[in-house]
Order: C-alpha cells, then structure tokens, then sequence
C-alpha cells in the first residue's frame, strides 16, 4: 500500500480519515508540583520529538488499534505518560476539521477527559522521561495541532460540571472540610466565592455528610471533617 505523502491530492481526498485519541487529564496536585506553586489545574504534556511540530507539547495519546477501544487507548497512553491511573476518564468530544491536520494525514480525534487526585499518584512510579511532564493550564507551553483548543473544551466542560459536587470529590481525598471543598471549587471555576453562601449550599445540597471527626491541632474552632455521599461516591 503506498504512503500518505505518496498520493496526490486526488488520492488523499479519496482517503478515509485516521482516528486518534488524546487525553487531557486535570490534577490539582501532580507529583513533584513545587510546594510553593499556587493551586491550580494542571494537565500532563508529552513533547514531540519528530515532524511536525517538533519541540512543541502534545496531550498523551496516539492513533486507535484495531483491537482496542477508543477508552482502551486512552487510559492506557495516558496511563503510559503519567504512570498512574486515573479515578476518571470520560470522552469530551470529537475534533476534525480539515484544517488541523493539513501537514499529514487527515486525522480525527477523539478526545477524552480524566481526573486525578493527590492520592492517585502514591503508587505511581516516577516519570524519568524529560518529554514529559505537568504544566499548569495558566502557563502552558507551544502546543502542537489544535491541542489548546482541546485543553480549553476540557475546562470548559469541568467548570460546566462544577454545580455538581462530585466532580470536585474526584479531585479531594475522602474526608475534607468545607474550606477544602471550597478551594477546589474556587480553582475550577477560577474565581472567588463567598465563604457563607458556599457552605449554606454544600450543607443543604445533601450531597456531603458529616464524619464525626474533626481537625486536629487547629488553634481555634476545629474544622469538620465531611465525606460525600454514598450516591455520589458510586460515580466514580
């Protein structure tokens, strides 16, 4: 079978689309974050080392194999990027626009979203490869293809999401405060929210309940310590 960049622009137009997957996966807490970053949502990149866009960062993923699923391929190139699994992965959408691969073959993609919290990372081995590594989404790097506008959706999509508590419960551990909480809602949908109205509606949405403990060593009132509830806990 004759190569792509054998065939005349007859021939691609007669050629069928390939299919890849890319992942952009979001971590409040990625290993070896420095202590003194402030808090924010940051994605895992893999840089490319051949045409085109060589030196530019990619999300993780690559083409579809003909004895995979579409999820199949995406947790496993992003489980071979990050080394550690992630506690969810959902498909976001599809991008493929003729213009975003006019340099190569037509691609679609089909993106797919995943979460991590700090405790995903425990067990995970340590990412020794210099062409990978976590960016915060307020200081990313030159991205290849159309992999802002990606990354972008996916925001968007995790603010969309952010009226239901259980998209930050994939960023918490299992117990948390109230302040905990509010925090990781502050940094998705990245602005301020008042202290008092937040806690009225978490406490009266009845989707998190209390634990019986509370924090220890606090100077003042101790904190409550909350879990979400079971019907949540189950959607992950």
């Amino acid at each position: 079978m004759r190569g792509w960049h054998s065939l005349n622009v007859a021939e691609r137009r007669m050629h069928g689309p390939s299919v890849a997957v890319s992942t952009v996966a979001f971590s409040l807490a990625p290993p070896h974050r420095p202590a003194d970053t402030p808090q924010g949502l940051w994605v895992p990149l893999v840089q490319r080392t051949r045409p085109p866009y060589k030196g530019a960062w990619a999300l993780p993923g690559g083409p579809t194999q003909w004895d995979k699923t579409l999820t199949q391929t995406a947790r496993e190139t992003l489980v071979a990027a990050t080394q550690a699994e992630p506690n969810y992965l959902e498909q976001l959408y599809a991008f493929g626009s003729v213009e975003r691969s006019a340099q190569a073959e037509r691609t679609v993609t089909i993106a797919y979203w995943a979460q991590y919290r700090e405790s995903d990372f425990e067990s995970a081995a340590r990412i020794d490869d210099p062409h990978v590594a976590w960016f915060p989404t307020s200081r990313l790097p030159e991205l290849a293809f159309d992999h802002a506008e990606i990354i972008h959706t996916g925001i968007q999509r995790l603010q969309r999401r952010a009226s239901q508590t259980f998209v930050a419960h994939r960023f918490l551990e299992r117990h948390f405060t109230l302040a905990q909480l509010r925090e990781v809602h502050e940094v998705i949908v990245d602005k301020r929210v008042d202290p008092a109205n937040f806690r009225r509606q978490a406490l009266s949405s009845g989707e998190i309940v209390e634990t019986g403990v509370t924090q220890a060593g606090a100077k003042h009132r101790p904190a409550k310590f909350y879990r979400f509830a079971d019907n949540n806990a189950r959607q992950d």
